[in-house]
């Protein structure tokens, strides 16, 4: 497995290179264009790349978790999902205990972060909560923990923001060109000529390319990544239908996750974004085809070995590359698949829908602050933290319930 990581690794470093290189030939051609001096536009470049990297090592995963606005939560919190998140990073090796994080939104996703496995953090949305069961949220939560094992987590950090930088380079490029700023600049600098003039086209032209195939690299170093992380759940929980399960459901949802942009998106276990009121489409743009990673987990009736993984990756794709490498598969032994944990069992085991539901309800009032107030009746009211009135009528009975004063 290490050896695949490495490989993986190295191939990621080349396109985070090329991507890094793109965004200092924007730089070079607008300073060119617009200050006259491309050495400047590249010192510029230069100096965005290295703020934002730095930003990036060190402050990124908190960035991802304040746009997406997660909250962090403890074992006392929601148990099931700590326990979980706790069985996956001993089934997987890793050393530390990842952070946990639950996001208030009612879209089904979740996202692993941090720049290694001693800074990472799992973050599940609400409504993921809601509607998986223990398999599922398993198999979800195993997914984002093998990010984190093989590493992925400060790559994605890194590259999503060398193409957020090549995003803006590239919409004050053209905003300046729309405005006229571009022939000031140049009629003042060199007073005009051929050379010129084919420079401001090839800026025109790489201003409009440049985020399109920086998307392009990013994609790439995303979606293999995310079959070995499906290969490596199926591995931890040692049951594929599971992961399966979740993402059939995810793929069904019509909800998009509000927190989500353009340069997170690849970080979600399924790309967040899809037609409003439509549930997500196979051909996503981060992601490979929901319905074929369905397809592979399914196929692997023999066990839930990386060997199973491979075997069914390639009888679906028919004699495609395969996913792992032959030393990487030749160092692994056989794995069985275990059965299916049963839900809605008796009190202390698998927790039903309707139970998950209330479960998650509640911890989203305690982590908003509010108050719970019970009537005589037994209804029980959500007094929220704002709340001036020292009474409030309760919608069921229509008793007047005093609210004690905060």
């Amino acid at each position: 497995m290490w050896e695949q990581v490495r490989s993986n690794r190295i191939r990621s470093v080349v396109l985070v290179g090329m991507m890094a290189a793109l965004l200092l030939v924007v730089g070079y051609l607008l300073g060119e264009a617009f200050l006259g001096n491309p050495i400047g536009g590249l010192i510029i470049a230069l100096a965005i790349l290295l703020v934002l990297n730095l930003v990036a090592f060190f402050q990124g995963d908190n960035i991802m978790l304040a746009i997406s606005g997660a909250r962090k939560i403890t074992r006392d919190d929601h148990p099931r999902l700590y326990n979980i998140v706790e069985e996956m990073k001993i089934a997987s090796g890793l050393e530390r205990m990842p952070d946990v994080y639950i996001i208030d939104d009612p879209a089904m996703n979740a996202f692993a972060t941090g720049r290694d496995a001693n800074h990472a953090s799992v973050a599940v949305t609400a409504g993921l909560l809601q509607a998986l069961n223990r398999d599922e949220l398993q198999g979800v939560v195993g997914h984002e923990i093998a990010h984190i094992k093989n590493r992925d987590v400060l790559l994605m950090s890194l590259c999503g923001v060398l193409l957020g930088a090549i995003v803006i380079l590239a919409w004050y490029g053209s905003r300046m060109m729309l405005f006229g700023g571009m022939a000031g600049g140049r009629r003042s600098s060199r007073g005009g000529g051929g050379g010129g003039g084919i420079i401001i086209i090839v800026a025109i032209v790489l201003a409009i390319l440049a985020p399109i195939l920086a998307q392009l690299i990013y994609f790439a170093i995303s979606r293999k990544r995310e079959y070995m992380a499906d290969a490596s759940s199926a591995l931890y929980t040692r049951y594929p239908e599971g992961l399966a399960s979740a993402l059939e459901k995810l793929a069904g949802s019509k909800i998009q996750v509000k927190g989500a942009n353009q340069a997170t998106a690849p970080a979600y276990i399924i790309n967040p974004f899809r037609e409003k009121g439509r549930a997500a489409a196979d051909l996503t743009s981060t992601h490979p085809p929901i319905s074929e990673r369905i397809r592979i987990l399914r196929s692997m009736a023999g066990g839930a070995s990386l060997v199973d993984y491979d075997h069914a990756y390639r009888s679906i794709h028919k004699g495609g590359k395969p996913v792992f490498s032959t030393a990487t598969l030749a160092g692994t032994g056989a794995v069985g698949i275990r059965a299916a944990v049963p839900e809605a069992a008796p009190a202390g085991r698998e927790p039903g829908k309707a139970e998950r539901t209330r479960e998650v309800s509640d911890l989203m009032w305690r982590m908003n602050k509010y108050d719970t107030l019970t009537c005589e009746c037994g209804t029980k009211l959500k007094i929220p933290p704002d709340f001036k009135r020292s009474n409030v009528k309760c919608p069921h009975c229509g008793r007047i319930n005093n609210v004690k004063q905060r």
